[in-house]
């Protein structure tokens, strides 16, 4: 008799992955996810005590695939890094439209908060950039993410779509506004 050939939770995690990003969240159960292994579902249970475990592993695996996403669009040098991020976030929405509606569009209360290295480096780099307060630059920061996060929206919910010519100029006036305004300027 052949030895069994073993499950690992990376192989789990990778295939839960490749669903969600091709089906959607709804695509996140056992039975699909053993479909796609092409086994039973007990690897996925002898591997996670709970589907809750695997969901929380996945979306972290979700996280470091965004996060790669936006590293690779601030490396490209085609925008200053902060208005990469933003950039990276909108085309995330557009090209990875089920994986941006997990992470951006679900109710996460009372879920363990995902990694956030971004919203410190990004307040940092508006700091750096416009010899602004940590508490100025927080809220700047969280006006421009409205912003980005309801274009992102739009486009992952094919609500509309926007060239990216557009986006790009948009992102710079909002920006712009907003640096006047907490410059002192008049609102």
């Amino acid at each position: 008799m052949p030895p069994k050939v073993k499950i690992t939770k990376a192989e789990i995690v990778s295939v839960t992955l490749d669903l969600l990003r091709r089906e959607g969240e709804d695509a996140m159960n056992a039975r699909s996810i053993a479909s796609a292994l092409g086994c039973s579902t007990q690897p996925v249970f002898s591997n996670f005590a709970s589907m809750d475990e695997l969901q929380y592993a996945v979306l972290n695996a979700a996280y470091e695939f965004y996060h790669g996403f936006l590293m690779r669009e601030v490396a490209s040098g085609a925008y200053p890094p902060y208005k990469a991020y933003g950039m990276a976030y909108i085309r995330f929405a557009r090209e990875e439209k089920q994986l941006f509606k997990v992470l951006f569009m679900c109710d996460r209360k009372g879920q363990p908060l995902l990694p956030s290295a971004d919203f410190s480096e990004s307040v940092d780099m508006i700091m750096q950039a416009n010899g602004i307060s940590r508490e100025q630059a927080e809220l700047l920061h969280m006006e421009m993410w409205s912003c980005v996060h309801g274009i992102g929206t739009m486009l992952a919910t094919s609500f509309l779509d926007l060239d990216d010519d557009l986006i790009s100029r948009m992102i710079s006036d909002i920006y712009q506004g907003l640096i006047v305004r907490h410059n002192g300027g008049n609102t």
